[in-house]
């Protein structure tokens, strides 16, 4: 299956594109309900470069300080990225981590707030459908690039790994879970329930609640995830991407219980 095209000279790979129309996709949606907030749809678009940006960098510098085992077993590790600044920049060659794009960009969101001086809760519980949806629409770049899929499975939606593609230690088998297909699904709903609950519950929500919720359901699916996926990022011999998940999904509930716990 390739994962890129040539116009010219250049390059265009179908995991840019996907990406591109998650993120689209994620801020028509935020536009669209900014205007329901009784919110200028314009700050989305004027603050999309911003988070873009901050995305970018917050999902390459979690990749780097977290390289999965069979990045490691080649070499490429922490200490090669901030020797060979170079490659470090090549985001083009893979490794983007969901976790620091959400870091990256909600700081990038909340600068920008600062800057034209509105409320940044307001707008984390505004976007936080689209970056679940973006999040929904850009795991199908993992398909194209046969990459963080699952342990080996005879279910009937098995996906078809290419021997090129497989994890080392498992070259002997064919089809493995589609844990990209599992999170996509997962994003789309955790998009819906969001959207309901602001508009089911518009009353008693408070601005950043929705937020919250995002952070408490996402990372839920992807702590559960983990179990099933191969190559995941370890560290001192825990699973990074899993311990994190776990960290802010507690921290998030708390947050949200304590908001609305009455004495």
């Amino acid at each position: 299956m390739p994962n890129s095209f040539s116009i010219g000279p250049l390059d265009v790979h179908f995991y840019g594109i996907i990406i591109m129309l998650g993120t689209v996709a994620g801020t028509f949606l935020a536009s669209y309900r900014a205007k329901q907030r009784k919110q200028d749809p314009e700050f989305v678009w004027d603050s999309l470069v911003w988070v873009l940006i901050g995305g970018v960098i917050g999902a390459r510098l979690w990749h780097i300080f977290t390289p999965p085992p069979s990045m490691v077993e080649l070499g490429i590790t922490t200490q090669y990225y901030l020797t060979h600044p170079l490659d470090a920049l090549a985001i083009w060659r893979g490794g983007l981590g969901i976790p620091g794009a959400v870091i990256g960009g909600g700081l990038a969101l909340y600068l920008y707030c600062r800057k034209q001086q509105t409320s940044f809760v307001l707008w984390a519980d505004i976007v936080a459908p689209s970056l679940a949806l973006a999040q929904a629409i850009g795991r199908w770049g993992n398909f194209i690039n046969q990459e963080l899929y699952g342990g080996p499975t005879d279910l009937p939606w098995g996906i078809y790994i290419e021997p090129a593609y497989r994890v080392a230690g498992f070259e002997q088998f064919t089809h493995f879970h589609p844990t990209f297909l599992y999170e996509s699904l997962w994003s789309f709903a955790n998009m819906a329930l969001l959207l309901w609950l602001g508009h089911k519950f518009t009353k008693s929500l408070r601005d950043g609640d929705i937020f919250l919720i995002y952070l408490i359901v996402y990372p839920i699916g992807r702590f559960l995830l983990e179990f099933v996926r191969l190559d995941s990022s370890q560290l001192g011999g825990i699973n990074a991407n899993q311990a994190f998940m776990a960290v802010v999904a507690l921290a998030a509930g708390a947050a949200l219980f304590r908001r609305h716990h009455k004495k």
